[in-house]
C-alpha cells in the first residue's frame, strides 16, 4: 500500500473513531431536541397514569419540550413495555412503569415474558409511593377487616373482590392479604382499575383494594366504606382507618411508580433526565398534590432505584408461589 492511500485509510478511521467517541456527549448536550414519548403500560384515568401525566407536565416544563403521554395497556402491562425495550436507546422514548409492570412480572411469567425487565431497562428514579386502601360497599356487612376476615372463614370463597387483572398489584396485593389472613376470596377480573371501581360503587363487587387517588373522595362521600390502608401505619388522610397490619401483623402493600429508558441509553442523557425528574418532584406545588392523593415523593439515584427494584422482585416472586397465582 502507498503512502497516500494509507494517509487516506489513517485520516478514514481517525474520523470515525473522532464520531465515535465524541458522538455521545455532544448528542446529550442537545438532549431533548424534539418531543419525548412517555409510554404508561396502564389504563387511562387510573392512578398510575395521572401520576404519569403529572410528571409528564412537569418534565415538558423543565426540558422545554413536549411529553406526549402515551397509554399502552394490556397483558399487566408488556404491550407497553416491549414497545419501550424496542425503542432506540435514545431518550425519544421511556417508560412510567408500576410495581406490577416491573416487580411482579417477572415472578409470574419468567422465561415467558419477551424481555429481562433488568437487562432491558435502565432505572433512572424511583418517582413516588402509593398506600391502598381497603374497601368494600355500604352494603357489606363488615365493618372491620377482623370482621372481614370471619366472614370469609365462615363462607370461604363467597366473597369476591376486584382484580384490574390478572398479577395487578389490586390482585396480588389482595392475593397476598388472604393469603397471610387464611382466607379465600374470589378475584374478579377487569380490564383496568376504572371498571373495576364502577362495578364496586354499584355494589356489583363488594371488595376493592383501591388507591387513595381514587379511594378517598368515595369514602368521604360514603359510596364506600374504608376498612384499613396498606401501608405499615394509618394515613394522615384517613387518621381513624387503622393499618391493615394492625389485624394482620406483617402486611404492607405500597404501589411505587418509576421512570426507565432503553438499555444502551447514554449515561449522559440518563443523568439529565434524572435531573429533570427529581426538579419536578422537588417543586412544592407537585409535592403538596401529590401528598393529598396519598403519594409520597421519592426521587432517588439509579443505582438505589435498581437495588431497590431487586428486592421487590424477590419479594413478589415469593407471593406470586405461595399465592398459587398464574401468568395467563
Amino acid at each position: 500500500m502507498d503512502s497516500t492511500r494509507r494517509n487516506a485509510l489513517f485520516c478514514y478511521l481517525l474520523a470515525v473513531a473522532t464520531t465515535t467517541l465524541f458522538a455521545s456527549p455532544v448528542a446529550a448536550q442537545q438532549y431533548p431536541s424534539k418531543p419525548i414519548r412517555l409510554i404508561v403500560p396502564l389504563s387511562a384515568g387510573g392512578a398510575g397514569d395521572l401520576l404519569g401525566r403529572i410528571v409528564a407536565e412537569g418534565l415538558a416544563e423543565y426540558l422545554k419540550q413536549p411529553v406526549i403521554v402515551d397509554n399502552r395497556a394490556g397483558a399487566n402491562g408488556i404491550i407497553g413495555m416491549q414497545a419501550v425495550v424496542s425503542a432506540p436507546p435514545d431518550g425519544y422514548t421511556l417508560l412510567f412503569a408500576s410495581t406490577g409492570n416491573i416487580a411482579i412480572n417477572p415472578g409470574m411469567y419468567g422465561p415467558k415474558l419477551p424481555f429481562d425487565t433488568e437487562k432491558d431497562l435502565l432505572a433512572i428514579t424511583e418517582v413516588a409511593e402509593a398506600s391502598q386502601v381497603l374497601t368494600v360497599h355500604p352494603s357489606f356487612p363488615a365493618t372491620s377487616v377482623r370482621e372481614l376476615i370471619d366472614l370469609a372463614k365462615a363462607k370461604p370463597g363467597k366473597y369476591d373482590y376486584v382484580s384490574a387483572g390478572n398479577g395487578s398489584t389490586t390482585h396480588l396485593n389482595f392475593a397476598m392479604f388472604a393469603s397471610m389472613a387464611g382466607i379465600d376470596l374470589v378475584p374478579i377480573t377487569f380490564r383496568g382499575a376504572n371498571p373495576g371501581q364502577l362495578a364496586q360503587l354499584a355494589g356489583q363487587v363488594p371488595i376493592l383494594m383501591d388507591s387513595f387517588l381514587h379511594a378517598l373522595e368515595n369514602v368521604k362521600a360514603g359510596k364506600v366504606r374504608a376498612l384499613g390502608v396498606a401501608s405499615p401505619k394509618r394515613s394522615p388522610l384517613l387518621p381513624d382507618v387503622p393499618a391493615i397490619a394492625e389485624t394482620v401483623p406483617g402486611y404492607a402493600a405500597m404501589a411505587w411508580y418509576g421512570i426507565f429508558a432503553p438499555v444502551g441509553t447514554s449515561r449522559e442523557i440518563v443523568s439529565k433526565l434524572h435531573d429533570a425528574t427529581l426538579a419536578v418532584l422537588r417543586n412544592p406545588e407537585i409535592k403538596a398534590r401529590l401528598a393529598r392523593q396519598g403519594t409520597d415523593v421519592v426521587g432517588n439515584t439509579p443505582a438505589e432505584f435498581s437495588a431497590y427494584i431487586k428486592t421487590e422482585v424477590v419479594k413478589w416472586t415469593k407471593v406470586v408461589k405461595e399465592t398459587g397465582v398464574k401468568g395467563e
